[in-house]
Formats: structure tokens, sequence, C-alpha cells
């Protein structure tokens, strides 16, 4: 099933629409869906590299938006549609622990899982569960998501084709360091200043 769903995803990223799906991947994928934007990012930014950055920046705004959704299935509906998309997923053992973790955590959560193809969804909705402060929430998936959607697009904006291959095997490597880069930053003006 997850196969056809991405070859489905993958049709998308060639149709007329492709923007509008793209979009609404990005939103769904923040609160429900199982696919990440990345499918339809990547061949979307090599059809059209001159328009790299406006597809980052739809990316960017949809996913935010999603997770706003997702921040309200965990704060208002946890009980019912936010248990159900974690039982699909197969995350609702050792959600509570989480979800503690996230209390006291929860920024560096959001920063360090924005930046990854971890699953989005499982942010957004612990984010409303634990009554996160939202403009944090806000600011953060900014940052992260934006962050991550526009490196992939530059990367595919300045190498082309050739870099596709090189993403897909080391995304999560890549978004990783590039996480620790970031955490490493704010460490350093929160310590040195």
């Amino acid at each position: 099933m997850l196969r056809a769903l991405y070859d489905w995803v993958m049709a998308l990223a060639a149709h007329r629409h492709a923007e509008r799906w793209l979009a609404l991947i990005s939103f769904a994928e923040s609160s429900f869906f199982p696919i990440p934007p990345d499918v339809m990012l990547l061949p979307m930014v090599l059809a059209r590299r001159e328009r790299a950055f406006r597809i980052a920046a739809i990316c960017t705004v949809a996913s935010v938006l999603g997770g706003l959704f997702g921040y309200a299935i965990g704060a208002l509906l946890l009980d019912t549609i936010g248990m159900a998309i974690l039982k699909a997923y197969g995350l609702v053992q050792g959600y509570e622990a989480y979800v503690k973790a996230f209390e006291e955590w929860g920024l560096w959560i959001i920063l360090i899982k924005g930046l990854t193809p971890i699953p989005y969804k499982v942010v957004t909705i612990a984010s409303g569960a634990a009554k996160f402060d939202l403009m944090v929430f806000v600011v953060a998936s900014v940052a992260t998501r934006g962050a991550r959607f526009f490196l992939v697009a530059a990367l595919l904006w300045r190498f082309g084709p050739p870099i596709k291959a090189f993403i897909e095997r080391y995304l999560t490597l890549l978004t990783t360091l590039f996480a620790v880069a970031l955490i490493g930053g704010f460490v350093a003006i929160k310590y040195l200043i």
C-alpha cells in the first residue's frame, strides 16, 4: 500500500497542478499522511530549477499550516483522531514518555525532528497534546521546515540531476548534520553571550 501511495505522489509531481498537489501533500504530511513532500519536491525542482525556491516556499508554508492542524488534533482531538493516527503508525506505545519529554525539551524536539525525514505529524500532535507554546511552535516549525525544504531545493537548483541520488541516499545524514550545526549555534549563543 505504501508503494502505491508513493507512486501516486510521484505521478502528481508531473501533474499540471503539481504546486497545488505539493501544497496539499505538505499540509497532510504534517498531520496525518505517510508520504513526505520531498517525494514531489525533488522531481518538481529538477523539472523547473528556476522555480526551486518558489516550490520550497510552497512546501514550507503548507507544511507549517498542516503542522497547525496536527497541533489542533493533539490539543483538541487526541483521544479520537490523534490516537487513531498514532496507532496507524505504530506509535502509541511510548507516546506518554514522548509527551513528557516534549514538555521539557519541546523546542529542541521541534528543531531536530522538523529538519529530518522523521514523521513530523508525531511532533505536531505531541506539541498540541503537551499544550506547547503555539508561537514558539510556529516559529520553530517555519525555521526547521523551511531550512529543510530550502536546503534540498538549493542543492537541486545548484547541482541539478546529479545531486538527486546523493540527496535521496543521504537526506537523513545531511539534515541531521544541519540540525546539529543549528542547535550548536543556539547552545553557543546561550552559553557564550
